[in-house]
């Protein structure tokens, strides 16, 4: 039976995907995928042949790639990141179900924005945290500011995927504005710009002044909890570990 991979190949590079990742994509007879993310893998993979569709086109994309597997065809359904978290694996599966077709999906993980950016910020998702994006076209507005509500007052680190876009340009300061509320506004928040890719950049800064920061579609935003703190350029959520008593201990030695 034809296989159809669902790969999640992290943020872009090769440096940051997984053998199993790149195994599936060069075993693959066609690579499908969002436009852009096909033009990324076209730089490692040259020589495969690529099917793509633009933003918006989901459902037609897994119909081609679940078609082409049906052919007997071996297909990479690609996508940046993890597969599974606002990728593609739970529409090819949803879709699958829907045509009645017999492939065999596996779903192949990927790093995250999340990991990838927190990785470049130090490390403030040591502790509990929930994973928010702010993009309104499937989730309503009010939905989406109420989980950032209840993610602050449960004292999670809070990771915004989506976080601005040319027509959504108020929404991260909604956020903002709760968590200072709830939180205060001294709260650290980093952002990372293109994480894991040639142009990537970052700061640190704290959710009051989230409003001025420059910040993207292509940026990933953390704000930290009640315990999270800055020191050296790193941003640090303690997991509870007691330092003091061990340092003293080794101390005495």
């Amino acid at each position: 039976m034809a296989k159809l991979y669902v790969v999640g190949f992290g943020p872009g590079g090769k440096d940051h995907m997984t053998f199993k990742a790149a195994r599936a994509i060069e075993d693959a007879d066609v690579v499908t995928g969002y436009t852009t993310y096909v033009n990324m893998l076209k730089e490692i993979f040259p020589d495969k042949n690529y099917m793509s569709t633009p933003m918006k086109k989901e459902t037609q994309r897994c119909q081609m790639a679940l078609e082409e597997a049906a052919k007997g065809q071996n297909v990479a359904m690609v996508s940046s990141g993890d597969s599974g978290i606002y990728g593609m694996a739970g529409i090819v599966l949803q879709m699958a179900q829907a045509m009645d077709v017999d492939v065999d999906i596996q779903v192949i993980p990927g790093v995250t924005a999340a990991s990838a950016a927190a990785a470049i910020l130090g490390a403030p998702l040591m502790h509990d945290f929930a994973v928010i994006s702010l993009s309104d076209l499937m989730t309503p507005l009010d939905k989406i500011m109420k989980r950032v509500e209840y993610a602050a007052k449960g004292d999670f680190v809070i990771c915004l995927y989506n976080p601005k876009s040319k027509k959504r340009t108020e929404y991260i300061g909604m956020a903002a504005d709760i968590v200072s509320e709830i939180q205060g506004g001294d709260i650290p928040a980093g952002i990372v710009r293109n994480a894991g890719r040639p142009e990537e950049s970052h700061e640190i800064t704290t959710v009051s002044h989230l409003k001025d920061a420059h910040i993207d579609m292509f940026s990933i935003v953390i704000l930290g909890n009640s315990q999270t703190y800055v020191k050296d350029g790193k941003m640090i959520t303690p997991r509870g570990y007691i330092l003091e008593e061990d340092l003293k201990i080794r101390g005495e030695e």
